[in-house]
């Protein structure tokens, strides 16, 4: 006796979606070999600096009892500190290195089909918000996607998250904001441990961009 198929369950449809930004709406590598020859070129002074940034990102994203903060605010303190510099002048640094100089690059390496998802998702009446452990508003000028975002919740920037991921807060921030349920919200992120583990501490959807 022949057997009926078991339909396949639809996919899950989701009122927003919450986006990551670095590794999400361009390919890192490509960004990151550009700057390597930047810095190897005339960047060698500062590239131990941006190295210790990176990794005070990465404590922070581990530690369980950081006191909530701007986390941006918290690297460049704690950077500062260990290599004995003004925090004036390791930001100018960290701003011109790591979001100014890249933001040059970030067209040439733009992830369009997801783009052209995501302006499709907000044609069809879907919200959406931008939610970055880093500044994000010069480089989505940059990428050209500022208008397909309703808001933006930046480390570094006007309302940011309090903890880096995979804290939930900035995704609830922006689920908050949006005034769309966490269960209703699709993460969009590159990072399994990073973005995906806040969505599920946030109760939300999670896809992978890899």
């Amino acid at each position: 006796m022949s057997q009926t198929a078991k339909s396949a369950e639809p996919a899950p449809t989701y009122d927003a979606w919450l986006v990551d930004l670095d590794g999400t709406l361009y390919w890192n590598t490509g960004v990151r070999l550009a700057m390597a020859v930047e810095l190897a070129v005339g960047g060698w002074r500062v590239a131990g600096r941006l190295k210790r940034f990176r990794h005070e990102q990465e404590a922070l994203r581990a530690e369980k009892d950081v006191i909530p903060g701007d986390p941006f605010v918290q690297q460049l303190e704690r950077t500062a500190a260990a290599l004995g510099l003004p925090r004036e002048e390791l930001e100018r640094d960290v701003r011109h290195w790591m979001i100014q100089k890249p933001s040059r690059y970030l067209s040439w390496f733009r992830r369009k089909e997801l783009i052209d998802e995501i302006r499709k998702f907000r044609a069809n009446g879907g919200r959406t918000a931008l939610v970055s452990d880093y500044p994000a508003t010069e480089k989505l000028a940059a990428l050209a996607v500022s208008e397909l975002f309703d808001i933006v919740v930046a480390s570094g920037e006007t309302d940011g998250p309090r903890r880096l991921k995979p804290d939930p807060d900035g995704y609830l921030r922006a689920s908050q904001a949006l005034g769309v349920a966490p269960a209703q919200c699709l993460v969009v992120g590159d990072r399994e441990d990073a973005d995906g583990a806040a969505a599920r501490a946030a109760g939300m959807g999670f896809r992978l961009v890899s």
